[in-house]
């Protein structure tokens, strides 16, 4: 069988993240959301292997992935895994991709979907939390939909951090490293750590902030705390996949500091045009999980620019 593969840098070079966001935005606008049941996730003992398929008039995808927790430290990437893409007429393998690469810039690309219609536009200074695959992602997604002119980057391994910060200047932005505390001076937050705890206190944020949360998406973990949940308007892909998963959204639940209500909307009734900013003093919120359908979203995308 010769089935193309789309290794990662060749993945990069076919889909601008520019690209990937607006493929998502089409995807969320659309009348009729891609097939996604709940992804499997199996204990393999040195971490989990993710089963996510997805199938449209598009074609049919599964993303096979692992996450070993201990690989970051070691040097290597917390994700690696295959996608494979199906012809939906015929269901033969037309390609494979290289799924630690498609996750990272899908995901980063419904973060930039999510900042481009919830943030203030006149937003300024970014803050990111982590420093890893996710980080750099986002740096770039968020430049794909805002004109910032200030990164800090919060990590506790510093040289990542330097090395976030070294792209971002290169980019052409004021970039630092800095502290927890710096939550305070920014008007986009992007927590994308392996963090099973909140990474910032939410009393800190200033009025009017817009906050992505990525990195926990397991019931039982969490980026944001309490007051951070308590205060904003909260955005998610699917009202069912964050219920069944975002332990951002399930342990306020469970113990009352917020109940279903406090989700506004989830992405499609965004792009759709329905209002969560009511105002610029409004904090929003944008919880991803992880949706099968969008890898398939974005892995034909690429597939169809070879």
């Amino acid at each position: 069988m010769d089935l193309p593969v789309i290794h990662a840098k060749e993945l990069r070079k076919l889909l601008p993240m520019g690209a990937a966001i607006d493929a998502l935005e089409e995807t969320f606008g659309a009348a009729r959301l891609p097939e996604a049941p709940q992804r499997s996730h199996l204990d393999v003992g040195t971490g989990e292997l993710l089963v996510m398929p997805s199938w449209s008039d598009r074609g049919v995808g599964v993303k096979l992935v692992t996450v070993n927790p201990s690989n970051p430290q070691a040097g290597l990437p917390l994700i690696n895994g295959l996608y494979v893409l199906f012809s939906q007429r015929t269901l033969e393998p037309i390609a494979a991709l290289d799924a630690g690469t498609l996750t990272a810039i899908r995901t980063a690309a419904v973060s930039g979907l999510a900042t481009r219609h919830l943030a203030r536009p006149d937003v300024r200074t970014l803050v990111i939390f982590g420093a890893g695959t996710q980080a750099h992602s986002h740096l770039e997604s968020m430049l794909a939909v805002r004109a910032f002119e200030e990164l800090i980057c919060v990590s506790r391994t510093g040289w990542r951090a330097e090395e976030l910060v070294t792209r971002a200047r290169g980019l052409g932005i004021k970039a630092e490293t800095g502290g927890r505390e710096d939550v305070a001076r920014a008007d986009v937050v992007c927590a994308c750590t392996t963090s099973p705890k909140p990474v910032f206190e939410g009393s800190k944020l200033s009025d009017g902030t817009h906050v992505n949360a990525v990195g926990a998406y397991k019931p039982t973990t969490r980026e944001l705390d309490d007051d951070t949940m308590a205060r904003g308007r909260i955005v998610v892909e699917s009202r069912d996949a964050a219920l069944a998963e975002a332990g951002d959204i399930i342990i306020p639940l469970r113990t009352g500091v917020i109940d279903e209500s406090a989700i506004a909307a989830d992405l499609a009734e965004v792009v759709a045009g329905k209002l969560v900013r009511a105002d610029a003093r409004d904090i929003t919120i944008f919880k991803s999980v992880g949706v099968a359908f969008e890898d398939l979203v974005v892995a034909r995308a690429a597939y169809d620019r070879l």
